[in-house]
């Protein structure tokens, strides 16, 4: 996904999570992948205002920029894009140390989701 900030386009990897593979130049579509690539740009349509929240890392080996997304509510309600995305079961949690700080939030979110048979904890058998 792409943010602007200060003007500029960035690439960004969102902290915590593991999505289906979908565009990968040398891997498979992956199951639930364009479920949850269609989820993510429901969430994020182009235009959308949203507030990035960097962890301890910055950018990772490719440069992307390593950010939390929240989508910015009008009257407050921010959506926590990484964590909706475990929650529902458009991704799973993937800790990668230093940038941790919410591992034990999308642990349980992917734990819930897994129970209630959502997303691909229902679709997926790998």
């Amino acid at each position: 996904m792409a943010v602007r900030v200060d003007g500029r386009e960035e690439t960004v990897r969102l902290i915590g999570i593991d999505t289906p593979e979908t565009v990968h130049p040398t891997k498979p579509v992956q199951c639930f992948g364009p479920e949850a690539s269609i989820f993510t740009k429901s969430l994020l349509p182009e235009g959308t205002r949203v507030r990035v929240v960097r962890d301890a890392e910055a950018r990772d080996a490719y440069e992307r920029l390593l950010a939390y997304i929240h989508v910015v509510g009008e009257s407050g309600n921010d959506v926590f894009v990484n964590l909706e995305l475990v929650r529902l079961g458009y991704a799973r949690p993937y800790p990668f140390p230093p940038n941790t700080t919410h591992r034990d939030d999308f642990t349980k979110a992917a734990w819930e989701a897994r129970n209630a048979g959502r997303g691909l904890w229902v679709a997926c058998t790998e």
